[in-house]
């Protein structure tokens, strides 16, 4: 679609790439949410996230989310790409970025792209610790 952009990779993330496909002349407002890969989780180290996922259904519910995001707020364009595989402490495995007219749009159509992603997208996460592995969600 022309207004949205899914992206589902193994390749680093660029935010640029998302900013400049939801940039437009008629919006006065862009927000970008980028998710990183921290060292620490409940006290322990982490030392490794990896990041799998069932490639079609996640594609198909990234862009179910972008549609519902286009219907429910007044934006313009929504960029949603996540990374799978190995990221290490401060890679990037998620940006979301909207343009909207005005901020508040941008900003509540981005903050329901990545909370809904989290519920409904088929991505799974492994942390990895000095001392072992968890997964970390087993949802959807």
């Amino acid at each position: 679609m022309e207004n949205t952009s899914i992206v589902l990779t193994s390749e680093k993330l660029v935010i640029q790439d998302c900013f400049n496909f939801v940039q437009d002349a008629s919006c006065g407002g862009i927000s970008i949410f980028v998710g990183t890969v921290r060292n620490l989780t409940k006290g322990k180290t982490v030392t490794l996230l990896d990041f799998s996922s069932y490639e079609p259904m996640a594609v198909k519910e990234m862009q179910k989310i972008a549609n519902a995001a286009l219907q429910k707020y007044p934006i313009k364009k929504i960029a949603i790409h996540h990374a799978i595989g190995s990221l290490k402490i401060g890679d990037i495995p998620v940006v979301i970025a909207v343009s909207s007219a005005h901020r508040k749009a941008a900003f509540e159509a981005c903050e329901y792209a990545i909370n809904t992603l989290k519920e409904t997208v088929p991505i799974w996460k492994k942390e990895y610790f000095e001392d072992g592995e968890v997964w970390v969600n087993a949802h959807p």
